[in-house]
């Protein structure tokens, strides 16, 4: 089996053209167009204020999630005059990026937007920073401590797998299947993120008394989701159903699938990639729906940062301060609504 390229490699399992060759997305260009939202005429949060220094971490943009992140994040605090955005480089592990945000703290920004490598072994950065006076908005993946950060911004990761374990149960209970054979290709397993995306799966398909045939973790990128795929399938024979945990691993899920020739089955996504939004759109490959994480995040996540370093509170809520806590709802993209998510894919 060929590697798979990271810019390019064909999506889907009809027969392809030019046209049908897409972005793996996995460069440091998103290829979407980042999401940016500086409030209405009315809302007066939108009016310049006191000047906010941002400092910015999340890791190396090696995948298009990731990719996205960054420029949404980039995006929407040049949307702000009274906004500077600083970002670090995060290196390639948790030693490194914690080494840059140390560098980054004694700089004294006003806020630090963090995107940790992994969230327990950057939980004493977020300590050190708010021990220092800079609030700190933890985005993504989360901080242990809740002494660790201002405000905690994240999707829904349990909810992810309820969704897409909700779908795949209606679908098959629908199709009158009883006794389905289902697979699952998470993304890192020692992560926390990925364990609640899996519990969340199997508490929604224990709903309808189904369960996973067989589970192969790959890592978040288009040539671990081909292998991994490669080793479900032949370890499954037959299947009814399939939950690929993300989008841009989901490129090379696809491929391995179109490669074995298999279309017995349907397969769920994560995330809510462009790809992937296109081709659940055109509806010629087993990918039939994906359930959402929108890096648009991120741009959240600047423009409440902005508002902790002006002490302002949410134009929409009555309390003078920015909430503790956020957390953004999982929803299920499939043919039906396609279109109304597009702008969001990345």
């Amino acid at each position: 089996m060929s590697a798979i390229t990271r810019r390019h490699i064909l999506f889907g399992s009809a027969a392809v053209g030019a046209g049908a060759v897409l972005s793996a997305c996995t460069s440091n260009d998103s290829g979407a167009p980042a999401q940016v939202n500086t409030g209405g005429a009315g809302d007066a949060n939108a009016a310049a204020g006191q000047k906010v220094i941002i400092g910015f971490s999340a890791p190396a943009a090696d995948h298009g999630w990731i990719a996205a992140i960054t420029d949404n994040a980039k995006a929407q605090a040049q949307a702000y005059s009274d906004v500077e955005l600083r970002p670090v480089e995060a290196g390639s592990d948790a030693a490194a990026q914690r080494a840059a945000l140390s560098t980054l703290i004694a700089q004294k920004p006003n806020v630090i937007v963090l995107l940790p490598h992994d969230g327990k072994e950057l939980n004493a950065t977020g300590l050190e920073a708010m021990k220092a006076g800079i609030p700190v908005v933890n985005l993504d993946r989360a901080f242990p401590s809740a002494a660790a950060y201002r405000l905690q911004i994240k999707g829904d990761n349990y909810g992810m797998g309820l969704a897409a374990g909700q779908y795949i149960g209606e679908q098959l209970k629908a199709k009158g299947v009883s006794n389905p054979i289902i697979g699952e290709i998470p993304g890192i397993d020692s992560l926390e993120l990925t364990q609640e995306r899996t519990k969340g799966f199997n508490d929604a398909l224990a709903t309808y008394g189904f369960k996973v045939a067989n589970r192969r973790p790959a890592e978040f990128t288009a040539d671990s989701g081909q292998a991994s795929a490669t080793s479900l399938l032949q370890a499954l024979p037959k299947m009814d159903a399939l939950w690929n945990h993300d989008d841009d691993q989901g490129i090379g899920v696809l491929a391995a699938i179109k490669q074995a020739g298999r279309s017995e089955f349907f397969m769920v996504g994560g995330a809510g990639s462009k790809a992937a939004i296109d081709a659940i759109t055109k509806d010629d490959s087993v990918l039939k729906a994906t359930v959402t994480y929108s890096p648009s995040m991120a741009s959240s996540a600047i423009s409440l940062a902005r508002l902790i370093g002006q002490g302002k509170g949410m134009s929409d809520l009555v309390e003078l301060q920015v909430p503790k806590e956020i957390t953004l709802a999982s929803e299920t993209i499939t043919k039906d609504n396609a279109s109304k998510y597009a702008k969001l894919g990345f």
